[in-house]
């Protein structure tokens, strides 16, 4: 499986994104991740659709070329599949936990398929991969979380790292991602047990020279 890194902007410093969002596409960096939260699925408020129809903005008109990874920790994820696809989400990931059936959880696959983008759904930490299995073959990632979703700069839960080898063994092709709490001590584990698309957050974004910092862990996964 090809890895890619995916720096998470949740970690970036705001006033200036513009060049945050440069720089990790100079260092290398494949996918940016976007971690929006809506103060009810999570408790924290972060971003949403003009953040990133303004961060799709600059990357057309900049010539950059980086997958737009939206990580949707939000209620009703249904309500807003349209709204982020058409501001130039390539990737739509929802939580499984956020609907109320796995009835919901396919209708929701479907929709994002629908508006012709990739479909991804992520699980909490607390919550056994078995739960999903049977959604799997439906979606192009699953995203496991190695944190409790909400806040950045938390401790990887190490546990989680049994789930991504479990997905593989099912589903080899499958894109398998993981979200939390990995840093320079810890991404080329997490990179051989499965996982083959990384979001790193405040480990790059608290450096003073973020494209380094990114080429540093893209060389690590490579």
């Amino acid at each position: 499986m090809t890895k890619h890194l995916a720096p998470s902007i949740l970690s970036a410093d705001f006033t200036r994104l513009g060049e945050g969002f440069s720089d990790i596409a100079q260092g290398g960096a494949t996918y940016v991740h976007l971690d929006v939260m809506d103060g009810h699925f999570v408790p924290n408020i972060s971003f949403g659709i003009p953040v990133v129809e303004s961060l799709r903005k600059f990357a057309d008109q900049n010539g950059i070329n980086m997958v737009f990874d939206a990580h949707l920790m939000i209620a009703n994820p249904k309500n807003y599949i349209t709204p982020f696809a058409k501001v130039g989400a390539d990737i739509i990931t929802f939580h499984y936990e956020a609907c109320q059936n796995a009835d919901e959880a396919a209708q929701i696959i479907q929709m994002i398929r629908g508006e012709g983008k990739k479909a991804g759904i992520a699980i909490n930490p607390d919550t056994p991969v078995e739960a999903v299995k049977n959604l799997l073959p439906g979606v192009d990632m699953a995203l496991i979380m190695s944190v409790v979703p909400g806040f950045g700069g938390q401790g990887f839960i190490q546990h989680t790292l049994e789930k991504a080898r479990q997905i593989r063994s099912w589903f080899p092709n499958l894109d398998i991602q993981m979200d939390g709490g990995v840093n320079l001590s810890n991404i080329q584990e997490v990179a051989e047990n499965g996982v083959n698309i990384i979001v790193v957050g405040s480990a790059i974004f608290n450096h003073k020279d973020v494209a380094a910092k990114t080429r540093e862990f893209v060389d690590l996964i490579m």
